[in-house]
Parts: C-alpha cells; sequence; structure tokens
C-alpha cells in the first residue's frame, strides 16, 4: 500500500526521534508498547504521543492491565484514549471507552474484544485528539492502582483463598503465562476451571471425582477442574486426566 515502515531497535538513541521528525507528524498513536518513551520522542509529532491503554484510566496503570482486572474480579474495564508523559501511563485522557467483562472470561478473549474496541476508539476519536476538539484531562491520583508485569510466582494457586478468587486467577492468567499448581510434587498447570453451584466440602485443594465432574475445594466452596496440563504432558480435560491415573479422588493439589 506504500506505507513506509520503520522498526527501531532503540528508542533512546535519536533515530526515532529524527525518523518522526522528518515525518512531519500529526501524532503519533501508540499501543501495546512496552517501554517508557523519552521525551525527544514524545515531543516529535506535532499533538505528542498518543496512547490506547487497556484499562480505565487510573485504574490499572501498567503492563498487564488485561490480567489484572480478571484476577481482581472487575465486572466492567475499557480503552483510555490518552496522552502520553514521561511516566507510567500517567498522562492525562482524552476519552473513556467501557465494555463489560463476561463472568467466565478469560484475558485471552478480553484481550480480543478490547483490540477491536480500540480500533473503534481511533475512528471515533484520533480525529477531534489533532484537530483540537477532544481536550485531555488529568487522572485523579488518588484513584491509581498499578497492573504491574506478571512473574511465575502471580501464577501460584492458593487454594485457601476463596472460589472466586481462584478462578479469577486461572481465567486472569490464561492462556498466558497460565495459573499453575503441584500434584505429587509435580506442577501442574490449570487451563480452566468452573464455578459450581452445588458441591461437597472439600479441604482446599482436595480432588473429589464425580463423574464426569473433577471438583477441587477452596476456601470457601469447591470449583470444577476442567482442563488442566501436568508437567512433561499434553493439555487434557480434567476426566481424562482421572482415566489415565495422572489425578485420582482424594488427591491433594498444591500440597509441595
Amino acid at each position: 500500500m506504500g506505507i513506509s515502515v520503520y522498526q527501531p531497535e532503540k528508542v533512546r538513541d535519536g533515530a526515532l526521534s529524527a525518523w518522526l521528525t522528518e515525518q512531519r507528524a500529526d501524532v503519533a498513536l501508540v499501543l501495546a508498547y512496552g517501554r517508557i518513551l523519552p521525551r525527544p520522542v514524545l515531543d516529535a509529532p506535532r499533538v505528542g504521543c498518543i496512547n490506547l491503554h487497556a484499562s480505565l484510566l487510573p485504574r490499572y496503570r501498567g503492563a498487564a492491565p488485561i490480567q489484572w482486572a480478571i484476577i481482581r474480579g472487575e465486572t466492567r474495564t475499557g480503552i483510555t484514549l490518552m496522552q502520553i508523559d514521561e511516566g507510567l501511563d500517567s498522562g492525562p485522557m482524552f476519552s473513556h471507552h467501557e465494555l463489560a467483562i463476561g463472568p467466565d472470561e478469560t484475558s485471552g478473549e478480553l484481550a480480543e474484544r478490547l483490540g477491536q474496541l480500540a480500533a473503534d476508539v481511533v475512528q471515533a476519536d484520533l480525529a477531534d485528539v489533532v484537530s483540537g476538539k477532544l481536550r485531555a484531562a488529568p487522572q485523579l491520583e488518588s484513584e491509581v492502582t498499578l497492573a504491574p508485569p506478571l512473574e511465575r510466582a502471580n501464577g501460584r494457586i492458593d487454594w485457601s483463598r476463596s472460589a472466586a478468587d481462584v478462578h479469577n486467577l486461572v481465567r486472569g492468567l490464561t492462556p498466558r503465562p497460565g495459573a499453575h499448581t503441584t500434584l505429587a510434587a509435580k506442577s501442574l498447570k490449570v487451563v480452566q476451571m468452573r464455578r459450581v453451584t452445588a458441591a461437597p466440602a472439600l479441604a482446599p485443594g482436595e480432588v473429589r471425582v464425580e463423574r464426569p465432574r473433577v471438583l477441587v475445594g477452596a476456601g470457601d466452596s469447591a470449583l470444577e477442574l476442567v482442563r488442566a496440563q501436568l508437567e512433561g504432558k499434553r493439555e487434557l480435560d480434567a476426566l481424562s486426566l482421572v482415566n489415565g491415573r495422572a489425578l485420582n479422588d482424594g488427591d491433594r493439589l498444591g500440597l509441595d
């Protein structure tokens, strides 16, 4: 289509800011870019750099807003169109566009919907930002929450937490980086769990096989284990793990 493509390896050596200046750019639009842009880059376009952030700022500033919103049980999120400054997602905001988070929605599924919403936001608001019709408002620092990068430790399931907390952790980390526990000293990646309305009283991490369901106890109730992947094996549905004797009635997850 005759569109110039430039892929800088670094953002602080002056090459990117020089290229943007050469383009005589009106605006730079940023999405899911994992580096803090320096002042020369921010100032190169005529109206600066505008970011599409996947949360309702000032909530969930940082690298993993989609995952943390689900992990923490939020029911709504969205896209914030904002002016980039030299802080971490701290610039003034032009617009919020909200959507509901489904009760069983994973971070991968939500990311797809937010991607489409982001495209809609560009069509709806970017021209008004460039023209000056849409003005930015500062974020309220008193309402700031953070969404830091995810580490493996964040994915370890604490079965003493409530069933809702465990369910939110699993879906918030699906498909990446994944929630995990242990089974007989081996790592077990928990891919999908389901809330249940009627379940027996189980100790945290205790497995109960009630065909066709496989239940696991949490702090206040139980959850149905739907899919999991044992260390060194392929992902399977829970009943296949039981039939293959990798998982048995009475096992305790997370003891190691």
